[in-house]
């Protein structure tokens, strides 16, 4: 690869300025899992802070290798794009195929926690499954239709909803903190395990809160002035992100008593009636159903990208590649809401709940792996740029891409042996859809580097 790869969309598609970037980083990370961890987290005791405190660090390192390799290959795709450039066509494949999985699974998840903190409001969604199934339909084809018509108005969803969200979360992460007592952060480790497995085992529980910090590098083709944009939303976004995770869950763990916590469904919004009444409960609730819409808005925007940039380079069938003539993926945007409303209807059916959680668990690994490869890409990407980047101190960007490696690494070790198993299953699945795609188009040897 002699020279760093462009975008070649028009200018007029640019339509993902600096905020727009920035609030789909965090707004994608924002879901409705940092509304549930403290209770998750609450039987660690205050040691989970440091596994916070560890995610955070572990995250950072991740930003920092997406937001080079944006500033390399502004290409549409992300970590499919940045696999394939690393690894050749049949990885970037399997990284398009799990990453595309992860999304659609875990939209089907956020909209069903959309409906689930909507019935706090209209009691009913909760307790009639086809009133509530109704309803997330509702969300997630208006949202389909809505980035149909085009990325800009996705965008500003975006905005308003990252805005909106943080209100709720800033004021526990920052008044909060003149309510925590501080015995409730004794003891520091009640688990009975060392305090390594304990910071290990919450830091893992973490990393749920920060997949999506990679969003601002897929719709690159979208985004103005990629090279500089990408590499601030990701860095700022992850940063911005980490600093109201930890100071609020911190100020959850001071005010709402252990035994209590650790039974909460709405640790946030437990804390915000704590602290002012029943109207800031309900004001954080009405904070957690904007978090869950907005962030399902996010990554319905980047539901269409990555099957969009893998159908371009013949690994994905060809309708995928069929945009609006605004550029919109519409094929690839309204098959993965097809596959959202199948799980979705899985979910709602008595008795399968566990397995949907368990859909969710794998979704989430399969982000991960694409982590993994992006953080060795870089160097591959390195190593055959040898001759430009001749005299550039490079050294920095390689320690941190191997800290970031065994970081993710790390991570897909403590999402457990049988989500392990399950997971490369399902990307090893894609196999024969690849081989019939190469099969179809006469390919040969094809697993060579993207130029």
């Amino acid at each position: 690869m002699a020279a760093p790869a462009t975008s070649k969309a028009a200018p007029g598609r640019r339509a993902l300025g600096p905020w727009m970037a920035t609030a789909l980083v965090v707004g994608n990370m924002i879901g409705s899992g940092v509304f549930l961890l403290p209770a998750s987290m609450a039987p660690y005791g205050a040691i989970s802070i440091v596994g916070w405190l560890a995610t955070a660090v572990g995250a950072f390192l991740l930003a920092l290798v997406f937001s080079r390799l944006g500033r390399m290959m502004p290409r549409i795709g992300g970590p499919y794009a940045y696999a394939r450039a690393g690894f050749g066509e049949f990885i970037g494949f399997q990284m398009a195929w799990g990453y595309w999985i992860a999304i659609w699974g875990g939209n089907a998840a956020i909209v069903v926690a959309f409906v689930g903190y909507l019935a706090y409001f209209w009691p009913a969604l909760g307790e009639d499954p086809v009133l509530g199934i109704a309803a997330a339909l509702a969300a997630v084809w208006l949202l389909t239709a809505l980035n149909a018509s085009g990325i800009r108005q996705g965008g500003l969803v975006q905005i308003v909803t990252t805005v909106l969200k943080l209100i709720p979360l800033l004021l526990v992460a920052t008044a909060g903190w003149a309510f925590v007592d501080g015995a409730n952060f004794t003891p520091f480790n009640p688990t009975g395990e060392s305090d390594l497995a304990a910071a290990s085992a919450t830091a893992t529980l973490a990393l749920w809160a920060f997949i999506g910090l990679e969003s601002a590098t897929v719709p690159a083709e979208d985004v103005r002035d990629p090279e500089r944009t990408i590499p601030r939303a990701t860095l700022f976004g992850t940063l911005a992100t980490a600093a109201i995770y930890i100071l609020g869950t911190v100020a959850v763990l001071g005010i709402v008593p252990p035994a209590e916590l650790g039974t909460s469904t709405a640790p946030f919004a437990d804390a915000a009636r704590a602290m002012f009444g029943d109207w800031a409960g309900a004001l954080v609730a009405l904070g957690a159903v904007i978090s869950t819409f907005g962030c399902l808005n996010g990554w319905i925007i980047l539901q269409g990208q990555i099957p969009l940039a893998a159908a371009r380079d013949g690994v994905f069938p060809a309708l995928f590649a069929r945009t609006t003539t605004s550029g919109t993926p519409v094929v690839g945007l309204a098959i993965g809401s097809v596959l959202i409303s199948a799980l979705m209807a899985l979910n709602y059916t008595k008795g399968l709940v566990e397995q949907f959680t368990f859909i969710i668990l794998l979704a989430t690994l399969t982000a991960l792996v694409p982590y993994l490869y992006a953080t060795m890409a870089e160097l591959m990407i390195f190593i055959r740029e040898r001759p430009r980047l001749a005299g550039q101190p490079l050294s920095g960007a390689v320690v941190v891409a191997v800290l970031a490696f065994v970081y993710a690494l790390w991570t897909i070790i403590g999402a457990g042996a049988e989500t392990v198993f399950w997971g490369a299953v399902l990307i090893f699945a894609g196999t024969p859809v690849y081989v019939l795609l190469r099969w179809r188009a006469g390919a040969g040897a094809v697993d060579q580097p993207a130029e």
